[in-house]
């Protein structure tokens, strides 16, 4: 059985496994309206315009790691692109935005756009604050933006966290992996900001900010107000090119937007006919620094806002902030959430209005062990059996929560079987271990329920 495992994730990764046909239901395909979503938010306001070099406070430069001090100091490869970058080019020693003919669809710029996901760094300790020095030329109305994220023994990313100038990233636990982004908006007039050099430099600080906020055994869950994105052919912070009936949310801030073609961050959305699991890959609506589905302590914006209420909501229904958005732009609906068409659709929307929504990477999970996943449409059953009710669906690849599994019903796939099935908390129903995307057909580590 492990074997045909390996077999399987092998041959998917070489691209010959298209999609998963059994436990599998089709989606629903209808024709979209009009975009009703007509507030999207401007280019990011750069947080400094001199032409000068940026630099947070890093460890001494000749540190490296294993060192006494507890830092650990390393360059990211800024020339090493690939599939999950969005416009950005490696020149003349630097690495710039490619053009400015792409304007993120969420964030309606009107200047160039690019971001790269760096390469990950494993590290021989864990950590839990990470400081950053940019060695960049960054000509006036031009930004970039340094982001981080961890995650411990291959588990789940925890959120990126910007990392500005004396002010290093925080992250929410201890991690021994580290991830940078880096995202550049160009001048208006079209000068790109050129990155020679990134320098990382981590630590421990033994205290976590959000160890104390992490209780609940399940994903954070909010009532939102959600809008249809539309705007097909436009492109997405993440670099997806909006298809129609397409299958993504958009989240008004950058701390939970997957890597173009993941669903490392995705959420599960219910509406009034079904619920749909979709990727965040878009930044919107409104504003873009409003993770409101973080406890307020920990909230990039807006910290006096109770963990759940948007911005946009509480600026349109109570007059917060003058009514207006972190632009000052009048708040013309509660939004705190947009759904691709597809999404929009299969949810049972026929106009905007409130959906469920689950924030599928918060909160530490309890006692949840969390795996990724592969396949297209892949059902959800409320017991370990293809005769039981579809409880949920996984459109795409992501990244689940299993509380325990059992002993089911033997499941054939494509020349494979398995008979044990996960149980997904935030779901409340279980899935074929075919579908988690790792060789063992018994999860390491994982309990029986």
């Amino acid at each position: 059985m492990r074997g045909d495992r390996v077999q399987r994730a092998t041959r998917r990764r070489q691209g010959t496994l298209v999609g998963a046909l059994a436990l599998l239901v089709p989606g629903l395909l209808l024709t979209p309206s009009a975009s009703a979503a007509g507030h999207r938010a401007p280019a990011e306001i750069p947080a400094q315009t001199t032409g000068a070099s940026t630099a947070a406070p890093a460890a001494q430069p000749g540190a490296q790691p294993g060192e006494r001090d507890g830092r650990v100091s390393w360059r990211p490869e800024l020339s090493r692109l690939d599939g999950d970058d969005v416009n950005v080019t490696h020149s003349s020693g630097a690495l710039r935005v490619r053009g400015d003919a792409l304007r993120p669809a969420s964030v309606d710029a009107g200047r160039g756009y690019g971001s790269a996901v760096l390469e990950a760094r494993s590290l021989d300790r864990t950590v839990d604050r990470v400081a950053v020095r940019l060695d960049a030329r960054v000509p006036s109305g031009a930004r970039v933006a340094v982001d981080v994220r961890g995650r411990a023994d291959g588990g789940s990313w925890t959120e990126w966290r910007e990392a500005r100038r004396g002010d290093p990233a925080a992250l929410p636990r201890a991690v021994s992996e580290v991830q940078a982004r880096l995202t550049l908006w160009s001048a208006e007039d079209g000068t790109s900001p050129a990155v020679r050099g990134l320098r990382l430099t981590a630590d421990a600080t033994g205290r976590p900010e959000e160890a104390r906020e992490r209780q609940t055994a399940g994903a954070f869950t909010a009532r939102v107000f959600a809008t249809r994105e539309g705007l097909v052919g436009h492109t997405t912070a993440n670099g997806h090119v909006i298809q129609p009936n397409d299958h993504f949310v958009a989240l008004p801030s950058r701390r939970g937007l997957s890597p173009r073609g993941s669903g490392e961050y995705s959420v599960r959305v219910c509406g009034p006919a079904r619920c749909e699991t979709a990727p965040v890959w878009d930044v919107g609506p409104w504003n873009t620094r409003d993770d409101y589905w973080n406890p307020s302590a920990t909230r990039e914006q807006w910290k006096d806002l109770p963990r759940g209420l948007p911005e946009a909501q509480a600026a349109y229904q109570d007059g917060y902030n003058g009514g207006r958005d972190q632009y000052g732009r009048q708040v013309a609906n509660p939004a705190g959430i947009d759904l691709a068409d597809g999404t929009f659709y299969n949810v049972g929307l026929n106009d905007n209005g409130w959906v469920t929504v689950t924030y599928l990477w918060t909160d530490d999970g309890g006692d949840t062990t969390s795996f990724p996943t592969w396949g297209s449409d892949v059902n959800i059953r409320k017991s370990a059996t293809t005769d039981s009710a579809v409880v949920g669906t996984l459109p795409n690849p992501t990244t689940v929560r299993v509380r325990c599994q059992v002993r089911g019903q033997l499941v054939h796939y494509n020349g494979y079987s398995n008979d044990a099935w996960a149980y997904l908390p935030d779901y409340g129903g279980y899935v074929s271990n075919i579908f988690i995307d790792v060789p063992e057909a018994w999860l390491p580590g994982v309990p029986t329920c």
